[in-house]
């Protein structure tokens, strides 16, 4: 298996956001109103973000834990045609692993990644052009 590029800075740009959508009960969303209202919090995005980092905290062992044991990058890793073109001269494949955004350049034809790609984990976000992503969806998990 030939060595991936290595993983750049783990600290995404504010940016660098991927949007969810959840759905909460009247009572639920009340009292975040109630919060925000009061002052605790600058908006319902605010609290919510809050909320989730703190959980990520409080659960960050575990999360550490399995990243090594699934031997994942943790946070942005980018495949540019360069590096791919360069596993397909090395007679290699890449087993793609990730905890945050995987990003594949915009020029890497769905040919080039179907030769170099074998797989791709992404627990996060999956970066890559609609035809990339189409040639890889059996291979993406």
């Amino acid at each position: 298996m030939a060595r991936e590029p290595v993983a750049q800075d783990t600290r995404l740009k504010v940016g660098d956001t991927e949007k969810i959508t959840i759905n909460l009960g009247p009572v639920d969303l009340g009292q975040i109103d109630l919060l925000v209202q009061e002052g605790f919090y600058s908006n319902r995005t605010d609290l919510i973000r809050t909320a989730i980092r703190n959980q990520l905290q409080l659960h960050g062992d575990v999360i550490r834990q399995t990243v090594a044991r699934k031997s994942l990058v943790l946070g942005l890793q980018q495949y540019s045609r360069a590096d791919l073109e360069a596993v397909r001269s090395a007679g290699q494949t890449l087993q793609i692993q990730v905890l945050g955004l995987a990003s594949i350049a915009p020029d890497v034809t769905p040919e080039l990644a179907l030769a170099t790609i074998d797989s791709i984990t992404v627990l996060g976000a999956l970066h890559a052009s609609p035809a990339v992503k189409a040639a890889l969806a059996g291979r993406i998990h």
